[in-house]
């Protein structure tokens, strides 16, 4: 089977190592200094006191590679619309594009969404590029509930998680979905099968749109953000605009945001992907966690004055160190 990671970072180096040790034919494309160390070396993954390798063909044009069964695609949800204009070589009639990636997909409402059934997403898709470079067609969404991080260039390190869930856009249980969820059970992931992955994601978000940003402007972890009683307030007012908005497009979620926070604690002093991402001077995805709840809000006629105050004050931030 021909796969392709297109963006090996941490998820992307993680996922493509496993599967290639399960027999895959893998690609990457990719670039810079990590570019030059797959050509080197391969990829590397250091998981359970092991260190495990995977040779890879990489390149910068997609070109190099053609058609492929599955393609990968694992980059910062900003990187999307240059991705969308380079991926059309990997794209055959039948190949399976599974995006790994944080936040609201933009085939977020295909097969989805009642009323809303069809509705561009500007925030995420501003002039509709990426839906027509990656027709919802080759789609499986892929929910990932995994901690991963960059030892270096092409060198990945997983802390925790090992779940992928998986899904067609339409929820539709189809032989193509069931036969991707064998291969990554193959290549040792958990993994599942959704009945909507939309509402994956969205619960996945529930907690992200609160945490990364706050933790990216005040340079805590997790634990310290939900130890602080009025953040935690205020992350609570920001969630309850969401869950009202998730209610009104088929996404109710029956817990509080203390719940979440059970689920958030148990993950200790971490630093969110976001706080990672302002350390390390790279743009940060707050359009796929924040600004799309806003539009969202406006669509479904839900007030987000909290959500609004919270994208206000990340963006700025972002903005004055040049990652927005």
């Amino acid at each position: 089977m021909k796969v392709c990671i297109y963006g090996a970072g941490a998820i992307g180096g993680w996922m493509g190592v496993k599967l290639a040790r399960a027999g895959c034919e893998l690609s990457a494309v990719t670039r810079g200094e990590t570019l030059r160390v797959l050509q080197r070396e391969g990829l590397r993954l250091e998981q359970d006191g092991e260190t495990l390798g995977a040779p890879v063909k990489a390149s910068a044009h997609p070109a190099d590679f053609g058609a492929q069964d599955l393609v990968v695609v694992a980059v910062k949800a900003t990187a999307m619309a240059e991705v969308a204009k380079a991926i059309a070589p990997l794209l055959g009639p039948h190949t399976v594009v599974l995006t790994a990636m944080n936040g609201v997909p933009w085939w977020f409402f295909e097969g989805f969404g009642g009323r809303y059934a069809g509705t561009r997403l500007k925030a995420v898709d501003a002039d509709g590029g990426i839906a027509r470079a990656v027709p919802a067609r080759h789609i499986i969404g892929c929910v990932v509930h995994a901690s991963c991080s960059l030892d270096g260039p092409g060198r990945v390190r997983r802390h925790f998680g090992n779940k992928l869930i998986i899904g067609e856009p339409s929820g539709e249980k189809t032989a193509r979905v069931r036969e991707l969820a064998a291969l990554l059970e193959k290549a040792g992931f958990e993994a599942v099968v959704s009945d909507q992955i939309q509402k994956d994601a969205w619960y996945k978000l529930w907690g992200n749109m609160t945490m990364n940003p706050i933790s990216a402007i005040t340079g805590a972890t997790t634990d310290r953000v939900l130890d602080d009683e009025l953040v935690r307030r205020f992350i609570h007012s920001v969630m309850m605009e969401a869950k009202e908005i998730g209610a009104r497009i088929g996404i109710p979620i029956d817990q509080t945001p203390e719940d979440r926070h059970v689920v958030t604690r148990k993950l200790g002093a971490f630093k969110t992907s976001m706080l990672q991402d302002v350390e390390a001077g790279k743009a940060v995805e707050l359009d796929t966690l924040v600004t799309v709840v806003k539009e969202l809000g406006e669509l479904t006629q839900v007030p987000t004055p909290f959500t609004d105050a919270l994208l206000g004050l990340a963006r700025l931030h972002a903005r004055v160190r040049g990652l927005y």
